[in-house]
């Protein structure tokens, strides 16, 4: 298998300094602060990039073509031989995917029951454990920084073994005009069932990204899919990962992916409302676990096994 090396080259910027001296920005972004205080979170969905959207927050390259985009540096051809092509900083070559290992798995489905339990009983979850994570990509650089490593804290979701999907899929359905305590109730059992889940991945959505508002996390994955995760938990993960990036008005995606999609968004207004609406997808392939907990793990990895010396 082929060793992931991230090498992070900043190239000086002829259109940008390294102070953005753009004065729009500031009441734009003062505006969003003190109405985002009364304002709940799931109302702005949609409605931050406009407010945002301008000269600086875009990238360099067009990705777009008729509103949409299509990632063209991953392979998902072989993911069934359990192999993702990915070309990082020019360069194409094969990685094996593996399977997130049991303890990683009580914890994250453990978690997520707990976090249930306490909105199910009124008190406001936390935001550590395996829904906040934090998610570092690079390479694509947008007009406000010289600097295209960037990190993001993303809503990370389990993903459904492809055999289950649909079955997942219809009880949402069905039940999307459920009340709240029938929709955690079904949560619940869903991660009461570990073997409903793929191992080898973990998804998310790309909430924001626009043709005249692009994150980002969405320019760097369309320059390098590698993307590292940490869970700022007890115990402690990080996910070493090719990320693939999925428009909804993608043709090309593989049928499975596709699947993943409408599920994912399904899951996402199921809990969070506004069930109408389809984000582009993020679906993170295990390529390495390391174990990042205080004086057990310490960073170790533990996915694939290393060799016996």
């Amino acid at each position: 298998m082929t060793t992931i090396k991230e090498v992070v080259k900043v190239k000086k910027p002829s259109d940008a300094g390294s102070v953005v001296t753009d004065k729009s920005s500031l009441p734009r972004r003062t505006f969003l602060k003190v109405a985002g205080l009364g304002v709940p979170i799931v109302a702005l969905l949609g409605k931050v990039p406009q407010a945002l959207a301008g000269p600086w927050e875009r990238g360099i390259k067009n990705h777009w073509h008729q509103g949409g985009f299509a990632q063209d540096n991953v392979n998902t051809s072989k993911t069934h031989e359990g192999i993702i092509e990915a070309r990082i900083n020019d360069r194409w070559d094969e990685y094996r995917v593996v399977e997130l290992n049991e303890a990683f798995m009580e914890w994250n489905l453990k978690a997520r029951l707990d976090y249930l339990k306490k909105i199910a009983q009124g008190e406001m979850p936390s935001l550590s454990g395996p829904h906040c994570a934090s998610v570092a990509t690079y390479g694509g650089r947008r007009r406000d920084s010289e600097f295209t490593l960037n990190n993001a804290v993303k809503g990370m979701g389990l993903a459904p073994k492809k055999d289950r999907i649909g079955e997942l899929g219809e009880r949402l359905k069905s039940t999307m005009n459920a009340g709240m305590k029938e929709k955690v109730e079904i949560l619940q059992d869903n991660y009461n069932h570990p073997e409903l889940w793929d191992r080898g991945k973990q998804i998310s959505l790309e909430l924001y990204a626009r043709p005249d508002f692009e994150t980002h996390t969405f320019l760097n994955l369309m320059a390098n899919p590698l993307a590292t995760i940490i869970f700022l938990d007890m115990p402690s993960y990080e996910l070493r990962t090719i990320a693939r990036i999925i428009h909804p008005q993608d043709p090309n995606v593989l049928p499975e992916e596709k699947a993943l999609l409408e599920y994912s968004n399904l899951a996402h207004g199921y809990f969070h409302g506004g069930a109408d609406r389809r984000y582009s997808l993020l679906v993170f392939h295990i390529i390495e676990q390391f174990d990042n907990s205080p004086g057990s793990g310490m960073g170790v990895r533990v996915q694939p096994p290393l060799p016996e010396e």
